[in-house]
């Protein structure tokens, strides 16, 4: 069993720091997401001054993805790290093609947006659908992209992602590749509900496969204004279990001090705080009402809609913005 708590460090800016599995990476406890920091009410140079000063306060996990905000995301992020600080992170992002030469196409644009030559974790994006685990690691699937992408020294590191069902994940690693990352739900209620953190974490620490968690608020804040937990209670749960790091939705300077000050005063609960947290929201978290990724159609890609054949969704009004 590989616990990535047992060898935390702490980097220069004092912020945790954890080893990404098998990878031989560390990276910060706390992970900078990229579906945040550019909506729409957020300008370019606000987006970019949040990544630096993330940056330059020792969050050295980037989380993005190619669809994000049409390719904003990977373009801002790009601009931000630009003058020494993309050798400061590990860059993530996320590849939205199933099949190889889409997924390869995918790949040129983020290395183009995000300026630069390697990619140092390329995730599968949003493995949601029953079938997308056959169809990934089928001949002329994605994967035979990212192999070639890896020899060829684009990308270092192979994952994938997904916010649905744990039995989907389970298919992913049953599949023949040793995956070296996976991101998933990490958070309180999750323990209740189509598990994450029960059925998949367990078998990523056997496997020594580094776990990004996420959605430790729910996305849109649900695990504060719904479910009734401080952000404190929320991300210091996540950070507590074997987790490398957890990416967090970033907005605001605010939000960002926030999730810097839960990082670097972060102690891990003991096994007896987290049972009474998870405890405390029972009896709103066995239907998945704050899980929305998992309950609902409100986090599903569009693109990830149209490439299995179902019609656009119409979306609930959006809740009030938050991480």
């Amino acid at each position: 069993m590989h616990d990535p708590r047992d060898s935390q460090t702490t980097n220069e800016a004092g912020v945790p720091i954890r080893p990404l599995g098998k990878t031989g990476l560390m990276v910060s406890v706390l992970g900078f997401g990229g579906g945040h920091f550019c909506r729409k009410h957020i300008s370019e140079n606000e987006s970019i001054r949040l990544v630096q000063e993330a940056v330059d306060r020792g969050v050295t996990f980037m989380d993005n993805a190619w669809e994000y905000h049409k390719g904003e995301s990977e373009r801002r992020m790009g601009l931000a790290l630009e003058g020494g600080r993309r050798d400061k992170v590990v860059l993530m992002t996320k590849v939205c093609g199933r099949d190889a030469i889409t997924s390869a196409q995918h790949l040129h644009d983020s290395l183009t947006r995000l300026k630069t030559d390697v990619i140092d974790v390329w995730q599968f994006h949003e493995m949601n659908y029953d079938n997308d685990p056959e169809w990934i690691c089928s001949a002329g699937g994605a994967l035979e992209a990212a192999l070639k992408a890896r020899d060829a020294g684009k990308i270092r590191f192979i994952g994938f992602t997904g916010h649905k069902s744990p039995h989907i994940f389970k298919k992913m690693l049953e599949q023949d590749f040793e995956w070296d990352t996976v991101q998933m739900p990490v958070t309180v209620l999750d323990a209740h509900y189509r598990s994450f953190t029960r059925e998949i974490l367990p078998e990523l620490n056997r496997s020594d496969i580094g776990c990004i968690g996420m959605k430790s608020l729910g996305g849109d804040g649900q695990m504060v204004h719904g479910a009734g937990l401080t952000p404190q209670q929320s991300r210091g749960y996540a950070m507590s279990l074997p987790i490398s790091t957890l990416v967090c939705g970033i907005e605001s300077m605010e939000n960002l001090e926030q999730d810097l000050d839960i990082a670097l005063n972060h102690s891990r609960l003991s096994e007896e705080e987290q049972a009474s947290l998870v405890s405390l929201v029972g009896s709103q978290a066995g239907d998945g009402r704050h899980e929305w990724y998992k309950s609902m159609q409100y986090y599903d890609s569009q693109m990830h809609r149209e490439q299995h054949g179902f019609p656009p969704i119409a979306h609930v009004s959006d809740p009030k913005p938050s991480q």
